[in-house]
């Protein structure tokens, strides 16, 4: 058992000052009191460490490579795809562990306490199976071991190139399976993942509505009884078109229409939504899984979050393309961006609540809910996903309650985070992960031999 004693703490939706906390050995939250506990872990402030709802691990090698203008004159999310699919062909299986590792490590460095690995590469760079179909996904689940973090992996099902039924291209041949294959390759995920910890999950993720089939989606759907469904949605407005052109609907109507989605779904980005698709979406139940700075670097548009924050949606926070892992900086890119389209100030705060306030309870639940974590606020029972944050930072010197969150958000980074707990795993420490040296080795070496290859 593990004791936290805090100065001050965000304890089921409420701020606490003088809280303790006591962690059982399976990992889970025992007790909240007040008392005195000689021996505790001392922090300052105590907060539900959110999950990072949307992840692909494999591009934090593609940090800072996309940057320059290709030969079209204009690049756009279209032209990075290539770029991406070409440097796909590169990694190796060890490649992928190595850079996974890495990500989890930032990633729990940052504040988050879990990731959904939105897990899309199963194949060789020719499109041959491995001989074990689930190579890949177990080396997600070996990153997963090494950093500690919680896993809900999402193994995804890719089957064409357009909404047109269009055979996979290079790079895409990598992602590619018919669902009977998938099937044996979720069920050889779910073997590779059985060694880690108990808040390990699996759920199904369905590319998007260009990459499966009507009939592919369904039975993808099938396979996922009771588990998290991930897919991304309504991302760019030529998905929009393309899905309205192949079937007469707008991709959130065509969902929507076609499908009970309910609260364990995620649809990830949803930045080209009308208002009645916005209002439609939130009264599912159902996660908005935003990545406001892979949205603002692909430039793929600004989420539609005043209306669907009005109407009672539910949203969480992903790295996706993992070019910059920061908690604090996708909450505020999230808010920056509603205040550059509507040119105000505190846009997503509520009548009781600051802005900081509102996003990060907002992260912490809808992250919790999207990846099926019994998380999400301090409270008995749930996981002990807690993050600690250092308020002998000059930025948070004094700073209680919202203003403590509001300061974090709009002037801190992740140099603000001092412990952080995955499933009572204590992984962080005085900001450090406790296995950085090695991780942070193992990616060095595999960058260096990744740029001989590339």
């Amino acid at each position: 058992m593990q004791t936290i004693q805090a100065e001050q703490a965000l304890v089921r939706g409420a701020w606490m000052r003088d809280v303790t906390v006591e962690i059982d050995a399976d990992g889970r939250i025992g007790a909240i009191g007040q008392e005195a506990a000689p021996g505790a872990i001392r922090v300052g402030a105590l907060l539900p460490a959110p999950a990072n709802l949307h992840s692909h691990a494999f591009q934090r090698a593609m940090a800072g490579m996309t940057e320059r203008r290709g030969p079209t004159g204009r690049d756009t999310f279209w032209t990075w795809r290539k770029l991406m699919f070409r440097f796909l062909d590169a990694l190796t299986p060890d490649d992928i562990e190595a850079i996974a590792a890495f990500v989890q490590m930032e990633m729990l460095e940052a504040g988050f306490s879990a990731v959904g690995e939105f897990h899309y590469v199963h194949h060789q760079p020719d499109g041959r199976p491995y001989g074990d179909l689930a190579e890949l996904s177990g080396r997600i689940a070996a990153a997963a071991e090494d950093s500690g973090i919680g896993l809900t992996l999402l193994p995804v099902l890719y089957q064409q190139a357009g909404c047109d039924g269009a055979p996979l291209g290079p790079g895409q041949v990598r992602f590619g399976n018919h669902i009977d294959r998938f099937a044996r390759l979720l069920d050889g995920a779910a073997e590779r993942v059985a060694g880690l910890p108990a808040d390990t999950r699996v759920g199904v993720a369905p590319h998007s509505l260009r990459a499966v089939s009507p009939d592919g989606l369904a039975a993808a759907i099938d396979l996922a009884p009771g588990g998290p469904i991930h897919m991304h949605l309504a991302e760019q407005t030529g998905e929009v078109d393309e899905v309205l052109a192949a079937y007469g609907r707008r991709p959130v109507e065509w969902l929507l229409d076609n499908h009970d989605v309910d609260a364990r779904w995620c649809l990830v980005h949803c930045t080209q939504m009308t208002d009645g698709e916005t209002a439609a979406l939130a009264a599912t139940g159902a996660v908005a899984g935003l990545c406001p700075i892979t949205e603002s670097s692909l430039g793929d548009g600004i989420f539609n979050g005043v209306a669907y924050l009005a109407d009672g949606g539910r949203f969480g926070i992903g790295s996706d393309s993992d070019i910059r892992i920061a908690l604090a900086e996708e909450l505020r890119t999230l808010e920056y961006s509603q205040r550059l389209r509507d040119r105000g100030r505190a846009i997503l705060a509520s009548d009781t609540k600051s802005t900081g306030r509102v996003l990060f309870e907002g992260a912490a639940r809808g992250g919790a809910q999207a990846t099926g974590r019994g998380s999400g606020e301090i409270d008995v029972g749930q996981w002990a996903d807690l993050v600690a944050l250092d308020t002998g930072h000059a930025d948070l010197e004094d700073r209680r309650g919202d203003d403590l969150l509001d300061s974090f958000i709009f002037a801190g980074d992740n140099g603000m985070v001092a412990d952080l707990w995955s499933a009572g795993r204590h992984v962080v420490r005085g900001g450090r992960h406790i296995r950085r040296d090695a991780i942070e080795r193992g990616y060095r070496m595999t960058m260096r031999s990744l740029r001989e290859r590339i």
